[in-house]
């Protein structure tokens, strides 16, 4: 049975898992994990009888595992996940005009070399992308102008040292992991962007076509997980800028206790400061190597107030209150019960939607609709 705390389950859709939950409106888009499943759209005016509209597919070896909404646009990337069964299709970001959710029509494809596109935030004119380009290393910055959907347009990019190859960059990273920018997240004229085991990143994007790095931070060794996402609060806690910043609890240097998230002081860009942890109570009680995908992954990146949803994996929806940065504490969680066949939840990511309505998606199967009660 789930166990749950100052939450209620709404609904629950039984669908293939997912890698990201978005809601626009009164619909509700699921980006799944695996071919050959796509993207989803389903309407929730009436949240505890969810109605499927519309099913995307796409052939096995790639997925389509995030997906971002704005009005009559969605956006959905294509990466390769596998060995690839066609050899007309690439990796990219995928554009649907979706006036008409029972029937997405695709207007657009901005194909990039490599894997494809693995995040990416978008406001609606902009996206700001992780994607691997020809003559780079890795997954890099780039943004791009969708004013007209059905025509992208390169705005710029940005990349760490050594990642141009074809510009003949030095190479400082080969007794290390391949750089690779995981999720680049706008909040004014900043981009704040996680950057895997290279850490984050700071950026000027007051001018789109010049991208000036600001703040940079590396946590030591002694922390083997990878940085996944950098949620800025919009507004100062105890008069300090804040920002969360979740580490995921895969691709480890080596076998480590469970990833957890931390609070970080922003107030002077230049020198980004830890001064917190969050964590799941009593889960790192040891300090012992547990499986991957036992700890964090994904704060939801809407949110009300101080309180913020995430999904930390095997531990569920795991819901925090920052409203003390110094002293983050836990104030409510839904554990699912296990998909079929599995030992243990997988909870990917998490959104909310304006009735304050959560939406919790399992990377193996399935999508809970939860009401906090907070």
């Amino acid at each position: 049975m789930p166990t749950a705390h100052n939450t209620e389950l709404v609904s629950h859709i039984d669908c293939a898992g997912g890698g990201q939950v978005w809601v626009d409106g009164n619909r509700l888009y699921v980006a799944h994990m695996k071919a050959p499943s796509g993207t989803s759209i389903y309407d929730i005016a009436d949240p505890r009888a969810p109605r499927l509209l519309s099913k995307l597919e796409l052939p096995e070896g790639w997925h389509s595992h995030k997906v971002r909404a704005r009005g009559d646009v969605m956006i959905v990337n294509h990466e390769e996940n596998g060995q690839s069964t066609v050899s007309n299709f690439s990796g990219g970001l995928t554009i649907y005009n979706v006036a008409d959710p029972t029937a997405p029509r695709q207007i657009a494809k901005w194909e990039t070399g490599g894997k494809g596109v693995h995040r990416y935030d978008f406001d609606g004119r902009y996206a700001y992308v992780s994607a691997t380009m020809e003559g780079y290393v890795g997954y890099i910055v780039v943004i791009l102008d969708l004013a007209d959907p059905a025509r992208p347009r390169e705005v710029s990019r940005w990349w760490i040292p050594g990642q141009w190859q074809a510009g003949n960059e030095p190479y400082p990273w080969d007794d290390f992991v391949e750089p690779k920018c995981h999720h680049p997240l706008r909040q004014g004229d900043r981009l704040y962007v996680s950057y895997w085991h290279h850490g984050l990143y700071i950026l000027d994007i007051s001018d789109l076509s010049q991208p000036k790095m600001v703040g940079h931070h590396r946590r030591s060794p002694a922390f083997p997980h990878p940085t996944h996402t950098c949620l800025v609060m919009p507004q100062k806690l105890k008069g300090r800028k804040v920002m969360i910043v979740s580490d995921e609890d895969v691709a480890k240097l080596r076998p480590a206790a469970p990833a957890f998230a931390w609070v970080y002081d922003i107030s002077e860009e230049s020198l980004p400061t830890p001064i917190a942890t969050i964590n799941v109570p009593g889960l790192d009680i040891d300090g012992s190597a547990k499986p991957a995908m036992t700890g964090c992954h994904q704060p939801s990146e809407r949110f009300t107030g101080t309180i913020i949803p995430f999904a930390w994996f095997a531990q569920g929806l795991r819901i925090f209150d920052v409203a003390d940065p110094f002293a983050p504490r836990q104030v409510g969680y839904y554990v699912p019960d296990a998909p079929q066949g599995q030992t243990r939840a997988s909870s990917n990511d998490v959104t909310m939607d304006d009735r304050g309505l959560v939406y919790l998606v399992d990377r193996i199967r399935g999508v809970d609709v939860i009401e906090m009660q907070i």
